[in-house]
């Protein structure tokens, strides 16, 4: 009997973290000077926390503003070979248009990477 019960109560605790594990998601602060677009969307400038699930090339990123989701866009993983020391976002400029291509996290080794296309640091836009 008693064994029974215990077994129970793992399955039960094992299942209680596994959903929890599963609805945990990652965020960080991300802060932009001027309007950008992302997935062919403007983002206006401002202080935004970001929200992602997944990992690798499967990654779902949610643009926060306070309580209120503005955007949703997919992303990957890329290794930065280095931990960066800031919080910023890496742009491309085409046709006269700002697009948002990286986001880096101060002290994560991996960004955030919402374009394959060739990249240019729009300067470092950091909070």
């Amino acid at each position: 009997m008693k064994l029974n019960h215990l077994l129970k109560s793992l399955l039960l605790g094992l299942a209680v973290f596994v959903a929890t594990s599963a609805f945990a998601s990652n965020k960080g602060n991300f802060h932009v000077n001027e309007a950008i677009e992302v997935n062919g969307q403007q983002l206006p400038a401002g202080d935004y926390q970001v929200r992602w699930e997944g990992s690798g090339s499967n990654v779902e990123l949610s643009f926060m503003k306070g309580k209120k989701e503005v955007l949703k866009a997919t992303a990957m993983e890329v290794d930065l070979g280095h931990t960066a020391s800031d919080d910023a976002a890496v742009t491309n400029i085409s046709n006269g248009k700002i697009s948002l291509s990286e986001i880096r996290f101060a002290g994560k080794r991996t960004a955030l990477a919402l374009s394959s296309s060739d990249r240019a640091a729009m300067g470092d836009a950091s909070k």
